[in-house]
């Protein structure tokens, strides 16, 4: 009973602790369905567009509101999409300054490709720390290592 006594404070902060996770953890990430798609200052047509973004292109929902989604990207910059024009089909960004696309999930296998940062790769499936990725060619698929990437 003495130490179920001291335990309880511990489990206590624990359960807080990932609490405070639980938003990361539950991320909603949608892409762009369309190309050049406008990432507005606020929900709305009128709103000022901030940039144009490509078919593809990854983003993490932040918050909803009506049929409009305010959202971030991989490089933190923040702005609101219409709802319409996404969708779950699952990117990636390259994030790196130049990534080699592989022809297997690990760095044993040749490299089939390179890709440049703000790529967008269409994602075709995980393995461990590793992303199997349309090749941007349109021919056949190439892997890089997540820690490269950012999406989903």
């Amino acid at each position: 009973m003495h130490l179920m006594a001291h335990a309880r404070p511990l489990i206590s902060a624990l359960a807080l602790g990932l609490a405070c996770l639980a938003p990361a953890w539950a991320q909603e990430l949608v892409s762009v369905r369309n190309a050049n798609v406008n990432l507005r200052a606020a929900p709305g047509t009128n709103a000022d567009v901030l940039f144009k973004l490509a078919q593809g292109y990854p983003l993490q929902v932040l918050e909803r509101r009506g049929n409009w989604l305010r959202v971030q990207d991989f490089e933190g910059d923040e702005g609101w999409i219409a709802r319409s024009v996404t969708g779950n089909t699952p990117h990636h960004i390259v994030k790196g300054t130049t990534v080699n696309l592989r022809a297997g999930p690990g760095t044993q296998h040749p490299v089939v490709g390179k890709a440049a940062y703000g790529d967008v790769l269409r994602t075709s499936r995980r393995q461990g720390d590793w992303v199997q990725v349309q090749h941007p060619s349109g021919k056949g698929t190439a892997w890089v290592a997540s820690s490269l990437l950012w999406g989903w």
